[in-house]
């Protein structure tokens, strides 16, 4: 499984992932799950995946192909004119490998190779945007009024995201969301692992401001942990009490 959330703020935006893949319990490896390429001063794209490990592995792949040897012909992360026209053809790159690799597997392999992507990131001239592709190619953009998405185990950290998340809240605070709620998630489900991948992409910066592997021995991410734990106990201990009256 894997989690990963993209966020939009209006400082720009807030991208992190998990690493861990797993067949089985006793098959768990670690895999980068977040990419990004960028031309400074023009454009930075950045793209998270979850689903079949190689059905997204070979998307990055032919993207990454695509951006050494360009075809005139064929729109690549670095020459899209919009971000509107580099996620439509992520998004064909995706359908299209999911189906070819379901068509070579046959009906075995129907609903084994699902993926889907979370792509952001900003061209010179425009405004950073944050899209979520669907395994069928189709994509969605984030708005002020669903300003993050998530893939992967969402479940477990979405409240947490949805009860303090502020458009106008500075990076830092955007980042210790994030632990936040991927230490929820963490502790919830053990198929979501350390380490963790960070990038924080500031508005008209087209370069990465900030990028961190956050691994299992992290002081911050342990102080985020024990803190946010504790004081949710403390904070449970506060509420009013529960009576249960004798019924006799």
């Amino acid at each position: 499984m894997t989690y990963c959330v993209g966020m939009i703020l209006d400082k720009g935006l807030v991208m992190m992932s998990d690493t861990r893949t797993n067949s089985g319990v006793d098959n768990v490896s670690v895999f980068r799950k977040m990419f990004h390429w960028h031309v400074p001063g023009e454009r930075i794209i950045a793209i998270m995946t979850a689903g079949n490990l190689a059905t997204t592995q070979a998307v990055i792949s032919m993207l990454e192909e695509r951006n050494r040897s360009p075809d005139k012909r064929e729109t690549t992360l670095l020459n899209g004119p919009t971000m509107f026209s580099v996620v439509t053809e992520i998004g064909k790159l995706l359908r299209s490998t999911i189906e070819e690799r379901q068509k070579a597997n046959g009906d075995r392999g129907k609903g084994r190779f699902t993926a889907s992507m979370i792509v952001a990131g900003q061209i010179a001239g425009m405004e950073p945007r944050l899209f979520m592709i669907y395994p069928e190619g189709n994509f969605i953009e984030a708005s002020w009024d669903t300003p993050f998405f998530q893939i992967g185990e969402t479940k477990y950290g979405r409240p947490i995201i949805i009860r303090a998340y502020d458009r106008h809240m500075s990076f830092e605070d955007a980042v210790k969301l994030l632990m936040v709620s991927f230490d929820s998630t963490l502790k919830a489900n053990l198929s979501v692992g350390m380490p963790l991948d960070l990038l924080v992409i500031e508005k008209d910066g087209f370069a990465p401001m900030h990028e961190r592997r956050v691994t299992h021995d992290d002081p911050y991410f342990h102080a985020i942990s024990s803190t946010w734990g504790a004081k949710l106990k403390e904070a449970f201990h506060t509420l009013p009490d529960y009576r249960i009256e004798n019924s006799e």
